[in-house]
């Protein structure tokens, strides 16, 4: 069986999207979950630069992902995709959710926070999620309702998924996933963040402010250590000019204090030596 993700053909628009309903308003969050979305949404926003060579991507949360007209959407916690932008005007019907067809290509990653055991996380939600030509799909089980561990990472081999087993990096968006515990915002706990090929995990606004708020204070005690080392090497300088003078000026005295005693001595009849 081939290992690479299948080939997705982009479905025809929406006959009729003006009946398709985008949004519910149904209140279906807790808080913990509606954290952690804006943690890994908030985090790419402000400190990632895409997989590089300028390329572009949407984070979403919540969102429904429209992939097929005959198919209900799925609604992934999170949802990234590549080399795609936002919409100018998302009031438009076809623009209020992610519909594959306009975008024209499908997200690269889905994740779910499992909150109960209703949501069929590792259910039918896999085949679906295949279905649609997710390459990454992730379940973030914080409280291992599922039994399955805390975090699953799933790669798209062929037409299924196959479980990454210790390597949470995502080759594709240059992106890894790791526990983090911590506060963010004013919540204490094990939060699940994006980060780099070191561990190093990616910041959102207020750490990023903080980062460089550290990097400029470390730059002026820098400056400041600087200031002083120089000033140090100035004193050392000028103590040595100082001491060099007096050392010529007691030679000085010293060649004076021996011509008159010589002087002296000549008077006396005695040439000196």
């Amino acid at each position: 069986m081939s290992t690479e993700p299948k080939t997705f053909n982009l479905p025809a628009p929406w006959p009729d999207i003006d009946s398709i309903v985008t949004e519910d308003d149904e209140p279906v969050d807790n808080i913990y979950s509606e954290k952690q979305q804006r943690l890994l949404t908030d985090s790419l926003y402000n400190s990632y630069d895409g997989p590089g060579q300028g390329r572009s991507f949407v984070a979403m949360a919540n969102v429904g992902l429209f992939y097929e007209p005959n198919q209900p959407p799925l609604v992934p916690d999170v949802m990234v995709s590549l080399d795609v932008k936002m919409p100018g005007n998302v009031w438009d019907k076809h623009k209020r959710s992610y519909f594959v067809s306009e975008y024209g290509k499908p997200p690269e990653v889905a994740i779910e926070i499992v909150s109960d055991l209703k949501g069929k996380e590792d259910g039918t939600k896999l085949p679906d999620y295949a279905s649609a030509g997710i390459r990454y799909y992730i379940i973030f089980d914080p409280e291992k309702q599922l039994k399955q561990g805390v975090l699953r990472v799933y790669e798209l081999k062929g037409n299924s998924y196959v479980r990454k087993k210790k390597d949470f990096w995502l080759p594709q968006i240059k992106l890894g996933l790791t526990l983090w515990e911590g506060y963010y915002e004013d919540m204490h706990d094990t939060w699940l963040r994006w980060c780099d090929r070191d561990g190093k995990v990616v910041l959102v606004g207020h750490e990023a402010k903080e980062r460089e708020r550290e990097a400029k204070e470390r730059e002026r005690k820098a400056k400041e250590r600087e200031k002083v080392a120089k000033e140090q090497a100035l004193g050392q300088l000028e103590q040595e000019r100082q001491a060099k003078q007096q050392a010529l000026a007691k030679a000085e005295q010293e060649r004076q204090r021996a011509e008159h005693l010589a002087a002296k001595l000549r008077a006396l009849g005695i040439e000196p030596d």
